[in-house]
């Protein structure tokens, strides 16, 4: 039986201090690559892999790209809202505030992240898994960020972005799934991050991962700004290829 595609929760609630000072008067998601914002970019590319369902946790400026995006029509996407509100609830508050939009089991992903894996395919491994949580990995070694993962024959071995380890050749790449059920270990309105979350399933065993192969590209240092603005323009003019 074909299983509907899970809906996808954008994490866009931060005040992006390192684009300062792009980011002084509007959010991050509508800072403009090649002449559009950015939440444009990323939606049309989660349409392009066959999702449906958005909904984008906001914090800072949020009501600005509630205004710029509205109800996600214009990419053909069922697109909706959860704001932090007065307290900005950090990763894994916003999506525990979120929970009622997202369904039995959702996606994550950043809201400074432009990730071309294979979305599907990954819903079908997390399914097969049956486990509370999954979390995509890239070998990175240290090349486009510091890797904080180490990993081995389909399992995570270590998570940590504080205290790094020489055995950490892979990072999270920045696409998880989560099921519901895996939010009763978040508290209630406060501030809460996702990695402690994704920390607290691999301890119970309950973190399944997958691997993906494409590197990741973001928005969230001026670097990463030009070599996305760089990686569209060069798959415009690839033939065959459409810019996203």
């Amino acid at each position: 039986m074909k299983t509907d595609p899970f809906a996808a929760a954008i994490l866009a609630g931060g005040a992006a201090t390192r684009l300062r000072p792009l980011t002084d008067t509007i959010p991050k998601a509508l800072i403009h690559v090649n002449g559009e914002p950015f939440i444009y970019h990323q939606l049309r590319l989660l349409k392009l892999r066959g999702l449906t369902r958005v909904v984008v946790c906001t914090g800072y400026l949020g009501e600005m790209i509630v205004d710029s995006v509205g109800d996600g029509s214009q990419f053909d996407l069922d697109v909706r809202y959860s704001s932090d509100g007065p307290i900005l609830l950090g990763t894994g508050g916003a999506i525990k505030k979120a929970r009622s939009l997202l369904g039995e089991n959702f996606f994550i992903l950043y809201g400074d992240s432009y990730l071309e894996c294979d979305y599907l395919a990954i819903q079908g491994t997390f399914l097969g898994y049956q486990k509370l949580g999954l979390m995509t990995v890239f070998r990175n070694d240290g090349k486009w960020d510091r890797s904080n993962v180490e990993y081995t024959e389909n399992h995570i071995i270590s998570y940590d972005k504080v205290n790094r380890t020489e055995r950490m050749h892979h990072i999270d790449y920045g696409l998880g799934i989560l099921n519901e059920a895996a939010l009763k270990m978040v508290p209630d309105n406060c501030a809460y991050d996702l990695a402690t979350l994704y920390q607290d399933l691999l301890a119970k065993e309950q973190l399944a991962a997958v691997e993906v192969d494409h590197r990741f590209y973001e928005i969230g240092t001026h670097g990463g700004l030009e070599e996305l603005s760089s990686h569209l323009i060069d798959k415009h003019h690839s033939p065959g290829e459409t810019c996203l």
